[in-house]
């Protein structure tokens, strides 16, 4: 049996924050000083009008939703389509996350909790697609009290899915201390130990992260993927039923491309998969 491991080869991975903090302390005015900022503004708190200049200037743009299927297919376009923007950042994740919250009630109920399986479910495909996206990507949450024993407050967290700082390189909560905003790190994994030690406490500015983690990487442009077709999806959806593939196959098919369904599947994908599913319906004729 031939062994399928390759040598590791390292690369120039884009920027995956999770910016943390109390209202008013700077997540949004530090986001949007990221090159290229593409922002989905949750609460309408970037009609702000310094937050307008600094986004005009930087070149940027203002989507503004609090509806989570809206959010979901505007990342999806960001996926697919060509466009010179380099930092996608949702701004607070807290809100649509609750909107979420409500549309799965009202589709499965309360009941078990099963309001939050449903919602966990497309959650994921959000999560799927920011982790294809060839940009920086910045998320946004409120803040709220981490309990302990006899619920003793013992610390800050996010508000959002559970689970969700697993998505993130990088998780920074971000502070007034006087007149200087800092971050401080919560969790790092990657990239040089001494780049943002756990704990530490620093000045916190886009210039302070690019010194730090690569202003070339940070600045580049975005590569789209280029989706499977209408022709494709029709091809596969029209076949599949005879080739006998099951759907657990398909799901896991699926997973593997971090897709849906088949037309978040990258077009070259498409392609061998209708291969794949016309030898299947070959190989079958042929046994007959």
């Amino acid at each position: 049996m031939t062994l399928r491991g390759k040598k590791p080869e390292t690369h120039a991975k884009r920027f995956k924050g999770l910016f943390i903090g109390a209202a008013g302390v700077g997540k949004t005015m530090a986001s949007i000083q990221f090159p290229k900022p593409y922002l989905i503004d949750t609460e309408r708190g970037a009609e702000n009008d310094s937050y307008v200049e600094l986004l005009n200037a930087g070149g940027g743009a203002l989507f503004q939703t609090t509806d989570f299927e809206e959010l979901v297919q505007e990342v999806k376009a960001l996926l697919s389509t060509k466009h010179e923007y380099r930092t996608l950042i949702i701004d607070p994740i807290t809100t649509v996350y609750d909107d979420l919250i409500e549309q799965a009630e009202i589709k499965v109920g309360t009941d078990f909790g099963r309001h939050y399986g449903e919602a966990k479910k497309r959650w994921k495909r959000l999560s799927n697609l920011i982790s294809r996206l060839d940009m920086n990507v910045i998320i946004t949450s409120h803040e709220k009290n981490m309990y302990g024993d006899s619920m003793a407050v013992i610390g800050k967290t996010y508000d959002g899915p559970k689970g969700m700082d697993y998505l993130f390189d990088f998780v920074f909560e971000i502070c007034k201390r006087g007149e200087e905003r800092v971050g401080v790190v919560k969790k790092t994994r990657m990239g040089d130990p001494g780049q943002f030690p756990e704990s530490e406490v620093f000045p916190f500015s886009y210039d302070e992260i690019a010194e730090r983690y690569g202003r070339d990487v940070l600045e580049r442009q975005a590569v789209a993927v280029e989706l499977a077709s209408e022709g494709q999806v029709s091809m596969i959806s029209s076949i599949l039923p005879e080739s006998g593939v099951s759907s657990e196959a398909v799901e896991k098919w699926l997973g593997k491309n971090k897709a849906a369904d088949f037309t978040e599947v990258s077009s070259a994908n498409a392609s061998k998969f209708i291969e794949y599913l016309e030898s299947q319906i070959s190989a079958k004729k042929a046994r007959v």
